[in-house]
């Protein structure tokens, strides 16, 4: 499995908004991870290792949050446009790898 390289426009989008949480939620978020809103019509929040950003399953919720949202995330932190259980599942096994 090669290594997929992220758009700089979007790894430019995940440090500011993980700036604007560490601001905004700092003792809400451990160190190393990110809060992320997921969901189709009612988002939930969940807090993710910064680690997953750069696996490629991981990469591809984010490709679809920038087609859906741009820059511009509803909730004020990165919004990703997923089913709730398959968000689940893909953490699930992310975290057993």
């Amino acid at each position: 499995m090669g290594i997929i390289r992220m758009p700089s426009s979007m790894i430019a989008n995940a440090k500011q908004l993980l700036r604007l949480q560490n601001t905004r939620n700092q003792s809400d978020v451990p160190r190393g991870h990110i809060a992320v809103y997921v969901g189709e019509v009612q988002r939930k929040r969940f807090v993710v290792p910064i680690s997953f950003l750069n696996h490629p399953s991981f990469q591809h919720l984010l490709s679809r949050a920038e087609e859906e949202f741009g820059f511009n995330h509803p909730m004020g932190g990165l919004t990703i446009p997923c089913r709730e259980d398959a968000f689940i599942d893909l953490t699930s096994q992310l975290h057993a790898s």
